[in-house]
């Protein structure tokens, strides 16, 4: 146990988390049993960190940071663990990547019932269904997402400033206010084109080749996050991996299952099911027409965010599909995005129309007051006309 915290000293004391994320003050901390669930690369770790190194003095020892890659796991199961954890006055275990543990959830919920003194904090991939899988833990754990950064998450850490998340109510009756309020400090479009290019992820921020490091984490997610967690046999890899490039390289539309069945020699339903699994893993976005889900066939697929966009050879990223992918990953949070039935339309909640579209041909486009605007190649905005990069202070 000694040895264990030791580490989470020493991580605690080098952790640096220039971005405060906005998911750590909207959750409820009171809470017994808390799952954080992020796809691979959005800082899960980091924040977990985070949050003991505010709220805790490492010398007391009631709060513990562990990762289930540690071996030691191997030979002893959670529930163990956590009872010398609080034999030794422990409050708050916080378990890092908690499915690499066999049994897990059964070992959350002997936790539960053994220590309820004990509140326990996890991590998990975005692949994991806490509860729809888990029956166990129905009723006892409330589930997070972390997401990756936000243009505003990014605008700051760039530029030094603090500028406030706004909801999209706030964003539709207000956003001329809004921008009077940011454009003196600065010009987003200065920093919009690298957000889209390498701002998503946190580890653009680490010494080393962004997009080579995108590549083995969107390679870590097929092989470990989906085959892992889904359990799907290793040979089967090569075809989600074809199947993932495929859609990556057709760009977003409505996918012809029957081809993508025959480029990767399977049948229709498991082509269906390996999308949805990279959709679960947030490598993809399905989206549908308004009352539809799957297991029916997507209106379009799109990358999950532009940044994978760009680390697909041979995509020369088209600036119109960049600029949608921006769109509906910002709104995906809070928000249902269904497809609008027409080039560049898009039905928010189910009632709300909006287009993307470049405000230097807008001459060309015939305007409807039924209709938000979300303009890209332009700062400023004015009534129903919106500049897109404000969709990204939505978080």
């Amino acid at each position: 146990m000694d040895s264990f915290f030791r580490t989470h000293k020493y991580l605690i004391e080098h952790t640096n988390a220039p971005v405060r994320r906005i998911l750590m003050d909207e959750i409820n901390w009171n809470d017994s049993m808390i799952g954080i669930k992020g796809t691979r690369g959005v800082g899960k770790t980091t924040f977990l960190l985070q949050y003991a190194k505010e709220n805790f003095n490492v010398e007391d020892q009631q709060c513990l940071y562990v990762n289930m890659n540690n071996f030691y796991f191997q030979g002893k199961g959670i529930a163990e663990f956590a009872g010398e954890f609080v034999g030794r006055g422990g409050r708050v275990l916080l378990i890092d990547q908690v499915f690499k543990q066999p049994n897990w959830s059964k070992e959350l919920r002997k936790c539960h019932d053994l220590y309820p003194q004990l509140r326990i904090v996890f991590t998990g991939s975005s692949v994991m269904r806490l509860k729809e899988e888990n029956p166990e833990l129905n009723g006892i754990v409330k589930s997070y997402n972390l997401r990756g950064f936000s243009f505003r998450e990014f605008l700051n850490l760039q530029t030094g400033s603090n500028f406030r998340a706004y909801d999209l109510d706030e964003i539709l009756s207000h956003h001329e206010k809004i921008i009077k309020e940011i454009l003196p400090c600065l010009s987003p479009l200065k920093y919009f084109k690298d957000y889209l290019h390498h701002g998503f992820y946190p580890f653009f921020l680490e010494q080393r080749n962004y997009m080579e490091n995108l590549l083995k984490t969107m390679n870590m997610m097929v092989e470990v996050d989906i085959l892992l967690i889904r359990q799907i046999e290793l040979k089967y890899i090569t075809k989600i991996k074809k199947l993932f490039y495929q859609l990556a390289v057709d760009g977003p539309q409505a996918p012809n299952v029957s081809q993508l069945a025959l480029d990767i020699e399977t049948s229709r339903a498991t082509v269906m099911n390996y999308i949805k699994y990279l959709a679960d893993a947030r490598l993809l976005n399905m989206i549908y027409p308004v009352g539809e889900e799957f297991p029916k066939k997507p209106a379009k697929i799109m990358l999950h965010n532009s940044n994978l966009m760009y680390s697909i050879y041979p995509i020369q990223a088209n600036l119109q599909d960049a600029m949608e992918t921006f769109f509906v990953n910002s709104l995906w949070k809070d928000h249902i995005v269904n497809d609008g039935g027409k080039d560049q339309f898009y039905l928010v909640d189910g009632t709300q129309k909006f287009r993307i579209h470049d405000a230097k041909s807008e001459h060309k486009i015939r305007m409807s007051t039924d209709t938000i605007y979300a303009r890209y190649n332009t700062e400023v905005g004015r009534d129903n006309q919106i500049p897109l990069w404000l969709f990204g202070f939505l978080y």
